[in-house]
């Protein structure tokens, strides 16, 4: 299984932000410091905010935060919020699978993908950037507060 570039971002985002030590870095800072499009990261930081994850503060003195919920955010809940709901092959597509009505792989492939999602479920954010992840985090910023 392959995650979208979306959740990637959104992960290695919040793992970013477990670690500001009370700075507040912008979405283009955090852009830059994952070396993503900053459309691709505001489209992210959008989500996340929208989640009750992240706050975002526009102007002077602004910028990301992860919240409590942020911070305590199961891994496997976030990974389903942005993959959706969809099945790792698309039987029914523009020509559908000729094995559709017999076939056994699409249910096998169902629950590889939800075992996926709940080896995940119990990890939480703070879990993913617990030392020595919190340490090199902070090593590859470049904005404020960065070691």
């Amino acid at each position: 299984m392959r995650l979208l570039r979306s959740t990637d971002l959104a992960l290695r985002l919040l793992m970013r932000l477990a670690v500001a030590d009370g700075s507040s870095p912008t979405t283009r800072e955090v852009a830059a410091d994952m070396d993503v499009p900053y459309t691709h990261a505001a489209k992210v930081v959008a989500e996340l905010q929208h989640l009750g994850l992240v706050d975002a503060r526009r102007g002077r003195g602004g910028g990301l935060t992860l919240t409590e919920r942020g911070r305590t955010a199961s891994v496997g809940a976030l990974v389903r919020t942005f993959e959706g709901d969809g099945d790792v092959v698309d039987c029914e597509g523009a020509t559908p699978c000729p094995l559709n009505s017999g076939c056994r792989l699409r249910g096998a492939l169902r629950r590889a993908q939800e075992a996926f999602f709940a080896s995940l479920d119990p990890v939480t954010v703070a879990d993913m950037v617990a030392e020595p992840t919190g340490a090199l985090l902070l090593g590859i910023s470049k904005g404020p507060g960065a070691v």
